[in-house]
């Protein structure tokens, strides 16, 4: 028991938590009161929804799709992209998505302890076929007149 106590002399104000009557580790008192800060009212918080898009590689269960959400990472050490892939379970209540379809994962409250997403129809993404395409129409006789007027 006697070696636990500490001489008068090398007590410090740290060991016993005394400094002078004060308290070393509370926050220095100024006398004027600081307001706290606050956001501006007339600014909305900004709550962003959690969205995936990936494809359905199971469609067996009832009301539940399972989807396959493929992301690229970097690798910390070798800087190398690669694909990660993580399956999701999603509420799809109407049954409409089947094997292969892309669809949009959206995140809601907890349906049970696996999903938490909702199954979405994919934003049809453009496509640059010909048809869609500007036709250019170019008339042949008047680069035939003109190579005429080149040559003499």
């Amino acid at each position: 028991m006697w070696l636990l106590q500490l001489p008068p002399k090398l007590s410090t104000p740290f060991l016993t938590g005394h400094a002078h009557g004060s308290n070393l580790l509370s926050k220095p008192n100024s006398g004027v009161a600081r307001p706290q800060w606050a956001p501006p009212c007339s600014v909305p918080q900004i709550k962003a929804m959690k969205t995936m898009q990936g494809k359905v590689v199971c469609s067996s269960s009832d009301k539940t799709v399972a989807v396959e959400v493929v992301r690229v990472a970097v690798h910390p050490k070798y800087k190398r992209r690669f694909r990660k892939k993580k399956k999701y379970q999603a509420h799809d209540p109407d049954n409409q998505f089947k094997v292969g379809d892309i669809v949009q994962l959206q995140k809601t409250r907890p349906i049970s302890k696996t999903k938490t997403f909702l199954a979405l129809p994919a934003p049809q993404r453009r496509s640059n076929e010909p048809s869609q395409r500007e036709e250019v129409f170019i008339d042949f006789e008047s680069f035939e007149s003109f190579g005429s007027q080149s040559q003499s």
